[in-house]
């Protein structure tokens, strides 16, 4: 898919990493279930998407990086809370960003969720 890349935006590869966001769905997978594994799938959908303007991959990229820090407002290691704000503002960009959504962004990130599911 032709997209946002860090390559493209380097100022932002501080916040966002392709593999630390694939290997914390890995890792988290059966433990947040569809609440936020098919919304962050959303996201980096419309980020690989080449109809998504560069200004909207990066306001993703922003979320996409607040999920995968290790530390952020409240602590991943918190049980119910620390993922709270990680759904939070991965719905929050989601609304925001709904007139990017097409039927296709919800089926692949529908497959990729199912694939996280079934490692």
């Amino acid at each position: 898919m032709n997209g946002f890349t860090i390559e493209s935006a380097p100022q932002y590869e501080q916040h966002y990493n392709e593999d630390k966001f694939w290997q914390k769905l890995r890792k988290h997978a059966r433990k947040w279930g569809d609440k936020l594994l098919y919304p962050a799938m959303m996201l980096y959908c419309m980020m690989k998407s080449p109809n998504v303007s560069l200004r909207d991959k990066t306001i993703i990229v922003g979320a996409l990086g607040y999920l995968i820090l290790p530390l952020d407002a409240v602590p991943d290691f918190i049980p119910m809370l620390g993922i709270l704000d990680d759904i939070s503002a991965i719905m929050l960009v989601l609304k925001t960003l709904n007139k990017d959504v097409t039927p296709e962004i919800r089926q692949e990130a529908r497959e990729q969720t199912d694939k996280l599911h079934e490692q």
